[in-house]
C-alpha cells in the first residue's frame, strides 16, 4: 500500500490546532490510518501547548446547533451530531443550549465531546455531569475527546484517499488495450502462483514514537501545569512475582528513569521507546512535599499492573494534585 499524504490543511480539517496541522503535516506521509492516529496522539498530547488545545475546541460548533459552513470540518460535525439534531425536541435543544451557556461561562470554551451516534439525552446528561468538574480536570477530559474526534476524522480522511485512489486505478485499468490487461494478467499469474501455500504475514506492530509510560501533572487548586516536580518511574523486580499489599517491598522496585515536569506538567523521557513494553507492576512517584512544603502529601506513588496482552499500548497516568488531595486515571 502507497504511503498517504495529509497536508495541513486536511490535518486542521481533523482537529482545528493549527500548531497540530503544522506538525502532522511535517509527519507526513503515513503508511497506515493506525500509524497517523499514533503520529496524532503523540502530537496533541506531548507537542501541543494548552493554547492549540483552546484553538481547537473554538473551531467546534456548539453542540446541538448545526454548522454554516460548507469547509469538510462543518460538514462532519454536522454528520457527527446528526443523532444528536434527530432525536432532540425543541424544548431539548433550548435545554442543551442554555446549558451551553453555562458551561461557556464556568470553562471559557465550548462544550466538547465526541457526539458520534450519541443521543441529545445522553449529551445533555453527560453535560450536567461534567459541569461540576474543576476547569484544569475539564480541561483534561475536553482534550481527550477532541483527540476521539480527531481519530474519527482521520479514518473518514484516509478513507476517502483510499478510494479516490481505487477509483483512479480502476479507470486506468477501464482504458487499457485488451492485449495489455492479457498482457498483465499472465504476468501476475506468474507472480502470484509460487507464493501459494506461504502462511500470510503476521500483522506488524505500528512503531512507538513516545516513551510506552507517560505522565503530567495539574494544579488543580491553581488551575494549571505543576512545573518543577521531580518524577521517578520504577519496575517491580523481584524473586517475588509482585509486591502484595501489607508485606515489606524494599529492594524490589529498580528504576527506570526520573525526570521533572517542564512548564506544561509533562515529565520528561522515563524511559526507552521501545515497542514491546515488558508486562509487570510499575511505580510511578512525585516529588509533591517539595512542590506543596504546605501540603499533606509528603510524596505520592501510584502502583499499576500492565498485562502481557496490553504491552503494545500506551500509558498515560496523570496527577491531579492539590495540597490536600489528589487523584488520577489511566489516559492514552
Amino acid at each position: 500500500m502507497e504511503e498517504i499524504k495529509v497536508d495541513e490543511k486536511e490535518a486542521l480539517a481533523c482537529c482545528g490546532s493549527s500548531q497540530f496541522a503544522k506538525q502532522m503535516a511535517l509527519a507526513s506521509p503515513f503508511p497506515s490510518v493506525d500509524h497517523a492516529i499514533s503520529v496524532a496522539k503523540d502530537i496533541w498530547f506531548d507537542k501541543v501547548d494548552v493554547i492549540g488545545w483552546l484553538e481547537a475546541f473554538a473551531a467546534h460548533p456548539q453542540i446541538g446547533e448545526s454548522p454554516s459552513s460548507h469547509t469538510t470540518s462543518a460538514q462532519w460535525s454536522k454528520g457527527e451530531q446528526s443523532t444528536a439534531l434527530a432525536t432532540a425536541t425543541d424544548s431539548g435543544l433550548q435545554e442543551l443550549s442554555d446549558w451551553n451557556a453555562r458551561y461557556r461561562q464556568k470553562f471559557g470554551h465550548v462544550f466538547l465531546i465526541c457526539a458520534s451516534g450519541r443521543s441529545a439525552a445522553e449529551i445533555l446528561g453527560e453535560l450536567k455531569n461534567r459541569y461540576s468538574n474543576r476547569p484544569i480536570h475539564e480541561l483534561e477530559i475536553a482534550s481527550q475527546e477532541q483527540m476521539k474526534i480527531t481519530e474519527l476524522r482521520l479514518r473518514k480522511l484516509f478513507s476517502a484517499k483510499t478510494k479516490a485512489d481505487s477509483t483512479g486505478s480502476q479507470y486506468s485499468t477501464a482504458v487499457a488495450s485488451k492485449a495489455e490487461k492479457e498482457r498483465v494478467g499472465i504476468i501476475g499469474q506468474h507472480l502470484t502462483a509460487p507464493l501459494e501455500g506461504f502462511p500470510a504475514k503476521a500483522p506488524q506492530v505500528q512503531a512507538r514514537t513516545r516513551p510506552p509510560i507517560t505522565t503530567h501533572v495539574l494544579d488543580v487548586s491553581r488551575g494549571s501545569p505543576a512545573a518543577g516536580i521531580e518524577v521517578r518511574l520504577e519496575m517491580w523486580k523481584s524473586s517475588q512475582p509482585r509486591p502484595s499489599f501489607g508485606e515489606t517491598d524494599i529492594g524490589g522496585w529498580v528504576l527506570e528513569g526520573c525526570s521533572t515536569t517542564d512548564r506544561d506538567g509533562r515529565s520528561g523521557q522515563l524511559m526507552s521507546i521501545v515497542d514491546a513494553l515488558s508486562p509487570g507492576v510499575y511505580r510511578i512517584s512525585f516529588n509533591t512535599g517539595k512542590y506543596n512544603p504546605g501540603g499533606f502529601f509528603p510524596y505520592v506513588s501510584i502502583v499499576f499492573e500492565i498485562k502481557d496482552t496490553q504491552k503494545f499500548e500506551h500509558f498515560h497516568v496523570p496527577l491531579l494534585l492539590s495540597p490536600f488531595s489528589f487523584s488520577t486515571y489511566r489516559g492514552s
